[in-house]
């Protein structure tokens, strides 16, 4: 059984409104479930559909008034433990979990949304993108899939080993021979300012601790520029790249979110001036000179 959670309390961060969503939404909720559906007797006739508040409760391993307080709205504290244990009950799926978390004004309490599924679509559409570079990462810089004119600006991307498949990762790691980012000085501390406030939403999973820990040992930089506890928000942003074989490449980044893929974004990154975009279609026409020189 899950230990009680905390008496009621006022809580700031969740309003009526969210209140009111989180006590419909759980009711929609409870009211698909069947007693079959969980192993339960029938019982006697019921006067609503789907299983009864102390029948979720019970399941759950949480207190019945506690529960009914749940979902009546009113403001009581939701440890992460308690509303997994009421999730799981409800057989809530990804999008609906991150939801109840929300509404219950638990946001660090958010699943994983870094799988790396995507609409079978998103491929054809970076490669109708090309000559301009385009990719799609998650929230925490893992790069999911790119077109052809991505990898010849970044052609370590598609020999890197997934955990090493990174923007960050790559822009910290990468030494100056092969590292494309040539304002990198200027750029570093957006960077990760940027990622700081995505990693806020989740402190707790594992990925997101094991990339800072590495990111920490194997660059001086990053590791000096993540103890600032610097925050910015996402936005457009002129990226310059550097290439041995054409020299500098000037861009600026327009980031899109794939509502059917959580958290996942696609990343256009336009060319700023005609020679820029002369340099990117030379690398197309000549990979085989586009490739690196050299293996680290």
């Amino acid at each position: 059984m899950t230990s009680a959670p905390a008496p009621p309390t006022a809580r700031g961060g969740a309003g009526p409104r969210r209140r009111t969503e989180l006590a419909a939404f759980l009711r929609s909720r409870r009211e698909r479930i069947t007693p079959e559906d969980v192993g339960m007797p029938p019982g006697p006739r019921r006067r609503t559909p789907g299983l009864r508040r102390e029948e979720v409760a019970q399941l759950a391993g949480v207190g019945v008034t506690w529960y009914t307080w749940l979902e009546q709205g009113r403001p009581i504290n939701a440890s992460t433990q308690v509303l997994d244990a009421v999730a799981r009950t409800l057989r809530l799926d990804g999008a609906e979990r991150e939801h109840l978390y929300r509404l219950a004004d638990v946001p660090d309490a958010a699943v994983d949304e870094d799988a790396e599924t995507l609409p079978e679509d998103v491929q054809g559409i970076l490669d109708a993108l090309v000559p301009m570079p385009a990719a799609v990462a998650n929230a925490r810089s893992d790069i999911l899939a790119w077109n052809s004119a991505y990898a010849a600006i970044f052609p370590h991307v598609p020999r890197a080993r997934p955990c090493e498949r990174n923007t960050l990762w790559m822009v910290f790691t990468l030494p100056p021979c092969c590292n494309p980012v040539a304002n990198l000085e200027e750029s570093a501390p957006d960077h990760v300012a940027v990622f700081r406030h995505r990693y806020s939403r989740h402190l707790d999973e594992p990925g997101w601790k094991d990339l800072v820990r590495r990111l920490q040992a194997a660059s001086p930089m990053f590791a000096r520029l993540w103890a600032s506890h610097d925050v910015a928000l996402p936005g457009p942003t002129v990226k310059v790249f550097r290439h041995r074989a054409v020299g500098e490449i000037r861009t600026r980044t327009t980031s899109m979110d794939i509502t059917a893929s959580p958290n996942a974004r696609l990343i256009v990154y336009t060319p700023t001036d005609e020679e820029s975009r002369d340099r990117i279609a030379w690398l197309l026409d000549a990979p085989e000179a586009a490739a690196p020189d050299h293996r680290h």
